[in-house]
C-alpha cells in the first residue's frame, strides 16, 4: 500500500485536498506526480486545462503550440499575460506552470502538430488534451492516439457553445473522433477569430479536459467516454448524449464491441 512517507512535507502539504478525497488518496496522488500529460494549444482550452494539470501535480507536461501571444489572446487565454505579448505561446504557458508548481517537468514544443511530429509526442504520453482548433489537426491528433493506444481528451468552443468528449481506445465499445466526424466529411472550421468566443465557455471546457485527464491518469476512469458533452452558455445548458462506436470507422477500424 503507498505510504505518505513517499511523498514530502512539501508535497503532503500542497496536495491535502486530493489526499482527502477517498477515490484520489495518496495513490492517486503519486500516480499524478508519475504521469506525463501532452496538450496540444495552449489557447483558450489550453490554457486553463495546462494550468490545472500544473496545479494538481502532473509529473510532466508537454505543451505544443506554433505561436505567439497577442493582445487580443488575453480575452480569454488565462496561462498568458500582457507582459508576455509577443512571447512564444510555450514559453509563457511554461512561465505560468511553473509558477504554480516549479516541482513540474515542463517541455515546450514550439512547432504545429502535423502527422509527422505526432506519433513519437503521443506514444511518450500517458493521455493526450486536444485544445486544437481545427478539423485537420484534430484529425491528425486522433489517428496518432488510436495508433499509439492512447486516451485522447477533446473539447471545442466558439460563441456560446461548446462540446466535450474522451476518446479512450482502451475501451472497445468507446468511439473515436473520427466515429463522430469522418476524415472525409465536408466541414467549415468554426473560427473564434471571426465568430467571437465567450471568454468563460473555453475555460469551462479546458477546465473540463483538464478534470478528465486528472481522473484517467489516477486510474478512476472518465465519466465523458461515450459520451459527448455539450454546453451552451448563453442560456446555461447542459447536456450529454452516448455515443456508440462506428464499426466502419476509417480510423479505429473494427474490432470487438462491447
Amino acid at each position: 500500500m503507498p505510504d505518505a512517507a513517499d511523498l514530502s512535507d512539501r508535497q503532503l502539504l500542497r496536495y491535502a485536498r486530493h489526499l482527502l478525497l477517498d477515490e484520489l488518496g495518496i495513490e492517486g496522488q503519486q500516480r499524478l506526480l508519475q504521469a506525463h500529460a501532452l496538450v496540444i494549444g495552449a489557447g483558450g482550452l489550453g490554457s486553463p486545462a495546462l494550468l490545472y494539470l500544473a496545479s494538481a501535480g502532473l509529473g510532466r507536461l508537454t505543451v505544443v503550440d506554433p505561436d505567439a501571444v497577442e493582445l487580443s489572446n488575453l480575452q480569454r487565454q488565462i496561462a498568458h499575460s500582457d507582459a508576455r505579448v509577443g512571447q512564444a505561446k510555450v514559453a509563457s504557458a511554461r512561465a505560468a506552470a511553473l509558477g504554480l508548481n516549479p516541482e513540474l517537468q515542463f517541455d515546450a514544443i514550439q512547432a504545429r502538430a502535423d502527422a509527422a511530429s505526432l506519433p513519437a509526442w503521443v506514444q511518450a504520453a500517458d493521455v493526450v488534451l486536444d485544445c486544437t482548433d481545427n478539423f485537420k489537426t484534430r484529425q491528425a491528433i486522433n489517428a496518432a492516439c488510436v495508433a499509439a493506444g492512447k486516451p485522447l481528451v477533446w473539447a471545442a468552443g466558439v460563441g456560446w457553445d461548446a462540446q466535450a468528449s474522451v476518446w479512450d481506445p482502451a475501451d472497445p465499445g468507446c468511439p473515436c473522433y473520427a466515429c463522430l466526424f469522418p476524415p472525409d466529411a465536408p466541414v467549415q472550421d468554426a473560427n473564434c477569430a471571426t465568430q467571437g468566443v465567450f471568454a468563460p465557455l473555453v475555460g469551462l471546457a479546458g477546465t473540463l479536459q483538464a478534470g478528465e485527464a486528472l481522473k484517467l491518469l489516477a486510474g478512476l476512469g472518465s465519466g465523458l467516454a461515450r459520451h459527448l458533452w455539450l454546453f451552451n452558455a448563453r442560456h446555461t445548458r447542459t447536456e450529454q448524449i452516448v455515443l456508440a462506436r462506428d464499426p466502419a470507422c476509417p480510423v479505429c477500424g473494427p474490432r470487438e464491441t462491447k
